[in-house]
């Protein structure tokens, strides 16, 4: 399972971040997924190996114009470029008001089916072959929801030799067995899957919030979660001068939840634009990191535009992108 920030800036972009925005596939499929859209994020693409000729979903946690407002520019480029694949778009029901208003009013169209699905309707479920996502109500000043993505369809390992104890021998049922599938002989005998197979690890499961002031709302869905993405918009001194209209969260609170959660990994974003990333600077992104490794003691990461991760089958957390001069600030501690 890997994944690339594209843009790990609050509010507004800076010089090294770009506003939110996050793909996100599963390991040897071209098929992929994007969680926000923010101003920018088809720019950002292009710095990527993810082309919009192979996403497979949109999903948007909430309507505030730095998770969005990247949505009619990437969705009409996606046409110019020729494709014609449904794109299912998820998020709350005025964000698909804002695709339809924007693409009328600027004469523009599109050569593909956008399929909507409502974030906010209650029994809210998505799946397909690679992922099943639910999501969970967070606290914001407009409705906004954190993703929770767990990983379908595992790998079988096949059990060789109870199918030849009981007379089985090798074919093709074995491989539909092998992929889950229940089998029926031509004798009418019923093989099922789950007698001749086993799975061998467990599902990798991990969550994306949206903006939230109250991490304790993810407290039921991070049981059994290998990795949270939260936002850490400031330091705790700044979000106490701000007050509390913003309703965004600390390093601080983020850092003391997951570890009251036995949260294993677990990566910031969404930076308030005043963190400056070169050295010296004040204040410093570092002053978040700081902060956060003060009450969390799991292993620990500040995204970074354009950082990819991947969470390995044995559940390790990595960065794979290297180090480079735009990269400077400090990224993360065991």
């Amino acid at each position: 399972m890997e994944f690339t920030f594209l843009g790990t800036s609050a509010g507004t972009p800076t010089r090294s971040r770009n506003v939110s925005a996050l793909a996100l596939s599963l390991s040897g499929h071209k098929a992929w997924y994007l969680v926000d859209c923010g101003e920018g994020t088809q720019h950002q693409l292009l710095r990527t190996r993810y082309s919009v000729m192979q996403l497979r979903a949109i999903f948007i946690t909430h309507i505030h114009g730095d998770h969005t407002f990247g949505l009619p520019g990437l969705l009409t480029s996606a046409s110019m470029l020729g494709r014609t694949e449904t794109l299912d778009i998820i998020a709350p029901a005025l964000t698909w008001k804002f695709i339809n208003t924007t693409l009328a009013t600027s004469d523009s169209s599109l050569g593909y089916k956008l399929n909507f699905i409502d974030s906010e309707a209650p029994d809210f479920c998505w799946q397909d072959n690679h992922f099943g996502v639910t999501n969970v109500a967070l606290s914001h000043r407009v409705p906004c929801r954190a993703y929770v993505f767990t990983e379908r369809n595992i790998e079988r390992q096949l059990l060789q030799d109870r199918l030849r104890q009981d007379g089985i021998e090798a074919g093709p049922c074995w491989g539909e067995l092998q992929k889950g599938k229940d089998v029926t002989l031509e004798n009418g005998h019923l093989l099922r899957s789950d007698d001749y197979t086993r799975i061998t690890r467990k599902a990798r499961r991990l969550i994306i919030a949206g903006d939230n002031d109250d991490p304790a709302l993810l407290t039921d869905a991070c049981n059994g979660t290998h990795l949270l993405i939260h936002e850490a918009t400031y330091t705790q001194e700044v979000a106490d001068r701000v007050g509390p209209w913003p309703q965004h969260s600390s390093a601080e609170q983020v850092a003391r939840f997951a570890k009251q959660a036995r949260l294993p990994n677990l990566i910031l974003t969404h930076f308030s634009s005043r963190y400056q990333s070169a050295p010296g600077s004040t204040p410093s992104i570092n002053q978040l990191a700081a902060e956060a490794m003060q009450h969390y003691q799991g292993q620990l990461f500040l995204a970074r535009d354009f950082d990819t991760y991947r969470l390995d089958k044995s559940l390790s957390l990595n960065r794979l992108s290297p180090d480079n001069p735009a990269h400077n600030e400090l990224s993360g501690a065991s």
